[in-house]
This record gives C-alpha cells, sequence and structure tokens, in this order.
C-alpha cells in the first residue's frame, strides 16, 4: 500500500499516537506521520476528530479513525497480512481488552500525578502507588505470556502496545526526577519486558530516547496532554 494512503496525526513525543505508530510498525505498513500543534490544531485535525478535537488519528484513505486503542484494533483487523496484535481466541481477546482499559483508566491516571507532586515524600507516595498498579501487571504479564517474551506471547501484542507506550516517559521521568516506576524487586518481570519491548524494531523508531523528550517537555504542555487520547 502506498504510503499516502495512510496518514497519523500526532506527535512523537505523544505515548498515545506511539501506540498506533508501533501498531503500524508491527505489521510492516508504511505511513506518514504529521505532526500536530496541539496549541494551534490543524484545519485536518479538527475535520478529521470534530467530536474530542485530539490526537492520534489514523487517516486511512479518506477516513479518519480515532482513539487511540480504537485505532489498534482498527490496525490489527484491516491488515491481517502482518503478524496478530490481539489474540484470536475470544476469551483472550476479551482478557487483553480488559488490561488494556486497566492500563488507561488506572494506571496512566496515576502517572499524571508525577508531574504534580512537589517534594521528595508526595513524589514517594505517587512513586508507591504507581508500583503498586503495577503489581497487577506483573501477575497479568505471566499469565497472558505464557513464559514467552511479550504480553501477546513471541510477537508484540495489544496490552504490550497500550502499557509499552508510556516507557520512554517512564525513563524519561527517572532521568529528570529519579523518581523509579518499574521496581525489579516488584515486578522483575516487567523490568526484563521493558527492555526487550524497547529493543523491538517496530518499537525503536516510534519512541524518543529520554535525553531528547527532555528537551521537547517544555513544548509538551498540559493543554497537548489534555489533547491527546
Amino acid at each position: 500500500m502506498a504510503a499516502s494512503t495512510v496518514k497519523v496525526l500526532g506527535t512523537h513525543p505523544s505515548p498515545f499516537a506511539n501506540r498506533v505508530l508501533i501498531a503500524l510498525n508491527v505489521k510492516s505498513m508504511e505511513y506518514e506521520l504529521i505532526e500536530e500543534d496541539m496549541s494551534n490544531k490543524s484545519e485536518l485535525l479538527l475535520k478529521s476528530n470534530p467530536v474530542h478535537k485530539k490526537i492520534p488519528v489514523l487517516i486511512h484513505g479518506d477516513n479518519p479513525i480515532c482513539e487511540s486503542l480504537v485505532i489498534v484494533q482498527y490496525i490489527d483487523e484491516t491488515w491481517t497480512n502482518g503478524p496478530s496484535i490481539l489474540p484470536s481466541d475470544p476469551h483472550d481477546r476479551a482478557i487483553s481488552r480488559f488490561w488494556a482499559a486497566y492500563i488507561d483508566d488506572k494506571w496512566l491516571t496515576l502517572m499524571s500525578g508525577v508531574g504534580k507532586a512537589q517534594g521528595e515524600e508526595a513524589k514517594a507516595k505517587v512513586q508507591e502507588k504507581l508500583q503498586e498498579a503495577l503489581v497487577p501487571l506483573e501477575e497479568a504479564f505471566v499469565k497472558c505470556g505464557k513464559g514467552k517474551t511479550f504480553f501477546g506471547g513471541d510477537n508484540i501484542g495489544y496490552i504490550d502496545i497500550a502499557l509499552g507506550c508510556i516507557l520512554g516517559w517512564i525513563k524519561a521521568i527517572k532521568f529528570m526526577l529519579g523518581v523509579e516506576i518499574f521496581d525489579v524487586t516488584k515486578t522483575p518481570s516487567l523490568v526484563n519486558w521493558a527492555d526487550r519491548f524497547l529493543e523491538d524494531k517496530a518499537v525503536k523508531d516510534a519512541i524518543l530516547e529520554p535525553e531528547k523528550l527532555e528537551i521537547l517537555k517544555l513544548h509538551l504542555t498540559k493543554r497537548e496532554v489534555a489533547n491527546a487520547n
């Protein structure tokens, strides 16, 4: 498929846009990333996502699809010649969707508190809550991964993309604030998983290095975060 028929409206620092890029990379799809300035939204974004006016948006031909996890499912169902992102078994698919919802509703909500924490005590409390919220995902990795490389088994799957999209910022938070979120004593499997995920060829070009995220953090305003999903 020609690159011009698949476009992604997003920003490279956005973990939600990263989900879409990783899913397309898993499928070996060519695409064009159109960088959005969320303080001055383009007419294309407003037209493509008139309800929420947020990134990311996948434009396939003339058809826009919104919401990062919805887009990932669309990619998986549309390009079936690549590795499957969601499991084929209905029960396993439901479990994958459950944990993806947990990540968005529970864990990423807690993540938003890291930047708001003032003082070492407040940071320590947020860190503890995040680490505790990762414990169920540690258990989910053992069950879903069945001793293999990823949540999805041998290949990157739906839960991997849902959680892995934030790993660049997790490393940046450690780099900038000294807050350690992935604790090898509490979630050793996830620590090893994170290293493997970031080294995968589908991920390397999609997630920016911590040093680049630190440079860009001044441009990633609260307004931009609020306009990503």
